[in-house]
């Protein structure tokens, strides 16, 4: 008997506990209820695609997606009504290359981020990652690709927490560790080769490169990063294309960092999915580039971004190739890599700055908007998820005070943003 009331008691105790566990996870994971209906009124409707604007149009929305556009929409009785009537509305933005998970401290750092790299600990940096994807939220940006320096996968535990709802943040593509030759971004020492570890995962040979992006898929990367040229030793096209080829064949993209024109030049013959930088590049490799169907995120730095990042000669660089590949016809999505630390900024705000180079290069407002819309869309493999405003697509929907299509400044200020059917931010 005596063991029967100990067995009963120790249910009772379990089950206690398990309701305990249980109702604490229903705290931390928000619990799905019935969907929400937003009937949101605008007077401006951008088509980034078409490049073109509607008046008095109605998103509704339901749950989490849009069920349906127009100017003669019903409005369901019990839908809440937002009322930008007198705003423009568009899809919300993307940035193909962030690092959300580093930020970099000049007056501790200079402007090496090998020295962030070994002041910060991957707990930290994940944390630091949860406030700058709140701040690029809040900027308007509803979906970015994080491509590494993370640590030891604070990128993964970051997108985890925020597909889970843990924390607010925009929809997320990470990369895991840098896959690089020996050395990666940085110069080692004899006595000191592990420092650029967990930053990076070197791969020299065909099985290093294979079990390199086998360790980022399990550790929960969802894109493939590549080092090209950062040490006189670089990756060759064969090399690159054996990379693609078992990237592709576990449905990943890759993503090659070029800094060099050799660098380019390779990748683009290899035909990679993202040229990251390509700051040198020629016009036959932007020929290239655009024969194999590469697309050029070229994080062109501003003139404030590149003085900040330590290198101010290379801003004129920048907004040179991004001319010459827009005259080109190379597809390009907007990226920045925008890392560091400035003092009355976010990384929010630093990512839409950004949209001065391709002022200052003579893009127009309506290929500036479909890089970060569409184009960026198409590149992550989103595109029929989000990226437009049309019936079945995610609710990322943004607004702004003046029309991006007459205006592209209007983009750094983003007075609305509803990200999955969820208001972030209300002015």
């Amino acid at each position: 008997m005596r063991l029967h009331i100990k067995s009963a008691c120790s249910l009772s105790l379990f089950l206690l506990l398990l309701a305990v566990v249980l109702s604490g996870l229903a705290a931390q994971y928000p619990q799905p209820g019935p969907d929400k209906i937003v009937a949101i009124k605008a007077g401006k409707l951008v088509d980034p695609e078409k490049g073109t604007t509607e008046t008095n149009q109605i998103i509704l929305v339901r749950g989490k997606k849009i069920e349906a556009v127009g100017p003669h929409v019903q409005i369901p009785p019990d839908a809440k009504i937002i009322d930008l009537s007198n705003s423009t509305v568009l899809p919300g933005l993307f940035d193909a290359h962030t690092h959300l998970c580093m930020t970099l401290k000049k007056d501790r750092d200079g402007h090496s981020y090998y020295i962030t790299t070994l002041m910060d600990p991957t707990p930290y940096r994940a944390i630091e990652g949860v406030a700058n994807a709140r701040d690029m939220l809040a900027a308007g940006f509803t979906t970015v690709r994080d491509v590494g320096n993370g640590g030891n996968y604070a990128d993964t535990a970051l997108r985890l927490a925020i597909e889970r709802g843990v924390v607010p943040g925009p929809t997320m593509l990470n990369a895991g560790r840098i896959i690089a030759p020996f050395g990666g971004q940085f110069h080692l020492q004899p006595e000191k080769r592990d420092l650029a570890t967990p930053e990076y995962a070197f791969a020299d040979t065909r099985d290093e490169m294979v079990k390199a992006i086998r360790e980022n898929i399990h550790f929960g990367a969802t894109v493939i990063k590549i080092v090209v040229d950062d040490q006189k030793y670089i990756y060759g096209v064969d090399d690159i294309r054996f990379m693609i080829e078992e990237a592709h064949r576990d449905g990943l993209k890759l993503a090659a960092h070029c800094w060099t024109e050799a660098g380019a030049h390779n990748a683009a013959e290899a035909g990679v999915d993202s040229i990251e930088h390509g700051e040198m590049m020629t016009n036959e490799d932007l020929q290239l580039a655009k024969k194999n169907h590469v697309v050029l995120v070229g994080t062109d730095f501003t003139e404030s971004a590149a003085r900040e990042d330590g290198f101010p000669d290379m801003h004129p660089v920048f907004v040179d190739r991004l001319k010459r590949a827009h005259q080109i016809g190379v597809t390009m999505a907007f990226g920045t890599d925008a890392f560091v630390y400035v003092p009355g900024e976010t990384r929010g705000t630093q990512a839409a700055e950004y949209v001065d180079s391709w002022v200052e290069a003579g893009v127009p407002a309506k290929d500036t908007l479909q890089a970060m819309t569409i184009n960026a869309a198409r590149l992550l493999g989103v595109d029929h998820e989000r990226g437009a405003i049309k019936a079945g697509l995610a609710a990322d929907i943004i607004a702004t005070p003046e029309n991006p299509l007459d205006n592209i400044q209007a983009v750094r200020k983003v007075m609305f943003v509803m990200k999955d059917g969820s208001v972030f931010k209300s002015e």
